[in-house]
């Protein structure tokens, strides 16, 4: 239950965020619908605080937009997964639901880059087939690394031509 109370505040973080909650009217409607489905839940039990959150903590730790994209994508998918769950006889319910789908395809890159991280942690690196085409492709690998390390490099190296300090 805590995981669902406590995790509804991430559901506004996410949806502003993102920009897909244009209109003032739209914000404090869902808002509102937010906080229907806050009593729905009874979010204001006591075990709400216990552990600490469970979404914004690990927010703070992806910093970049590409990077947000990635995590926010997975947690718009436990928000979805939970609706799958919910009474969507309430109009707040579905309401927040369709947010929610609306913004899931918006992040269906980050879905993407989710899972191929995912079927990097599943490579059986022990086998020797997988050793073999790790091998083969790592200088590849370097050279992209390279490639991404060096144009940071450039950059300070330009600022610092172009200030006078």
């Amino acid at each position: 239950m805590a995981f669902h109370t406590y995790s509804l505040f991430v559901l506004s973080v996410i949806m502003i965020s993102f920009g897909h909650v244009e209109s003032r009217l739209t914000l404090l409607q869902l808002q509102n619908d937010i906080d229907k489905l806050k009593a729905d839940f009874n979010s204001s039990h006591s075990d709400v605080a216990d552990g600490g959150p469970i979404f914004t903590e690990k927010l703070s730790s992806w910093t970049e937009r590409n990077e947000k994209r990635i995590i926010l994508s997975q947690i718009v998918s436990m928000y979805l997964k939970m609706f799958e769950n919910t009474d969507t006889s309430k109009a707040h319910v579905r309401n927040i639901a369709e947010e929610l789908h609306t913004l899931k395809e918006s992040l269906s890159d980050g879905s993407k880059k989710m899972e191929d991280l995912k079927d990097l942690t599943n490579l059986q690196m022990t086998d020797l087939k997988i050793q073999r085409k790790a091998v083969n492709e790592l200088f590849s690998v370097l050279q992209k690394l390279g490639d991404t390390s060096g144009s940071h490099k450039r950059k300070r190296s330009q600022f610092q031509r172009l200030c006078k300090c």
